[in-house]
């Protein structure tokens, strides 16, 4: 009986005792996966920040230091090797905004010239930069191109300064022109030191002069759009309501997210503008709705429609609000205009 009962304890307590190391096995592994996941929290978080370490080391003149990071705010751009974007803290400086799209005839320059006519009639300081080697932003503004002294060619080159090429347009607006010079500038920029930076250094000596500063691009993918998107805080890509400016964006947005990656990183959709709008067309129907799938709140709520003095006001050298006050045209800008304000209100909407 004696052994019997032994027995019996003897299996009780080492079940009990067996039982107990199982629990203190398991606190000690789940001791030990805590420890593994800090550990491998801090290295992960040290690799990252090694890496960016090293970005910026390489791409801001060989320093290895992070750059200072505010609370809740961006940091502004001292100078040409400070920052990869133009980026503001508050009103300190002016918001550049590339109006870009690799396709042709969507209304890149129309929107170019009639929104920074619009916004300058609200009081804003207004500069725009007309990237496009046909000069159509130009002679938008009723600028001879022939006439032109210095351009945006010598600004690329590092022939000028930006303060000395800057024409004060009767609209408002001031402009940094262009014309059949800059034909072979993406051709001389290819072996040019920070190529793709040419434009942001040019113009960071006079952004704080500006509220918005508007960039036309050319309908390429070259290397003057690529200095106006390394330049630029976002991107404000017009669309026209037909397929093939669909298949155009894809391509588009595969260069932002490059540019995004190896150039600038603070870039970023501003908006995408339905232009050429026809609402009793099935088509264009159709083409909004992909749109808005795809981009969701950043389609602006106002589009363009197709205009007669939208096509007219660019051969008398006025932006649509001075040609014809009283047009569709004007009235779309307008809205429009007030839209991308509020949009960039301190704040929010």
């Amino acid at each position: 009986m004696r052994e019997l009962s032994g027995s019996i304890f003897g299996r009780e307590g080492s079940s009990a005792r067996s039982a107990a190391r199982g629990v203190q096995r398991e606190e000690c592994g789940e001791d030990k996966k805590t420890k593994h996941r800090q550990a491998a929290q801090h290295c992960r978080a040290f690799q990252a920040r090694a890496a960016v370490s090293l970005f910026y080391g390489i791409t801001c003149g060989g320093r290895q230091s992070l750059p200072p990071v505010s609370q809740g705010k961006r940091r502004p751009p001292v100078g040409p090797d400070r920052s990869l974007s133009r980026v503001r803290e508050e009103n300190i400086l002016g918001k550049v905004v590339a109006v870009a799209n690799q396709k042709g005839g969507v209304g890149k320059t129309t929107t170019a010239v009639n929104l920074s006519s619009s916004v300058a009639s609200q009081g804003k300081r207004v500069l725009i930069v007309d990237l496009d080697p046909q000069g159509n932003t130009t002679s938008g503004f009723g600028v001879t191109k022939r006439g032109i002294d210095i351009s945006v060619y010598q600004l690329l080159m590092g022939e000028a300064a930006a303060e000395d090429a800057i024409i004060h347009t009767q609209y408002r607006v001031d402009l940094l022109a262009s014309n059949i010079q800059l034909t072979g500038a993406g051709l001389e920029l290819v072996n040019m030191p920070r190529r793709e930076a040419r434009l942001r250094e040019a113009l960071t000596p006079v952004i704080d002069r500006y509220d918005f500063i508007f960039i036309d691009c050319p309908p390429s993918l070259d290397l003057l759009t690529l200095n106006g998107l390394c330049a630029c805080d976002t991107v404000l890509v017009p669309i026209q309501c037909e397929f093939f400016a669909l298949e155009g964006l894809s391509e588009l947005m595969s260069t932002i997210r490059n540019v995004k990656k190896m150039y600038n990183p603070y870039i970023d959709i501003e908006g995408v503008l339905l232009t050429m709008y026809d609402g009793r067309l099935n088509l264009t129907l159709q083409v909004v709705q992909e749109v808005k799938k795809y981009f969701h709140n950043k389609v602006y709520k106002t589009t363009i429609p197709r205009n007669v003095r939208l096509s007219e006001a660019p051969s008398f050298g006025a932006p649509v609000n001075y040609y014809d006050g009283a047009s569709k045209g004007t009235e779309a800008y307008a809205y429009l205009a007030a839209e991308f304000i509020k949009n960039n209100r301190k704040g929010g909407a």
